[in-house]
């Protein structure tokens, strides 16, 4: 038998928590130098909580290709990128509106 969410009383593999979680974060985007003068594209505001966070980091580094990290409720990705994620995101289920990218 299934496992049911706690959340919303759904099973598991139909539970909706997340994707209403995507919907609701308001999440910005922007350039930070680090060590080297090297670029690193942040990603804050995304609810650990809610949202898988290492997932999601891992799925930005397979789709661009780089390198990184997720740690302090920040995703941490080497180079720059701000031009990129705000598409990634919204094809991954988050609203456009609430992207902000600096």
């Amino acid at each position: 038998m299934s496992e049911i969410c706690s959340k919303c009383g759904l099973v598991k593999e139909l539970c909706v928590c997340e994707t209403i979680a995507k919907e609701r974060q308001l999440i910005q985007v922007y350039l930070e130098r680090k060590k080297f003068k090297k670029f690193y594209t942040i990603i804050k505001g995304i609810d650990e909580k809610e949202i898988d966070i290492k997932d999601l980091a891992k799925k930005l580094k397979e789709r661009l290709a780089c390198g990184g990290t997720a740690k302090e409720g920040k995703i941490e990705l080497q180079g720059d990128h701000k031009n990129k994620i705000k598409d990634i995101l919204v094809k991954t289920g988050f609203s456009p509106d609430t992207i902000e990218v600096k």
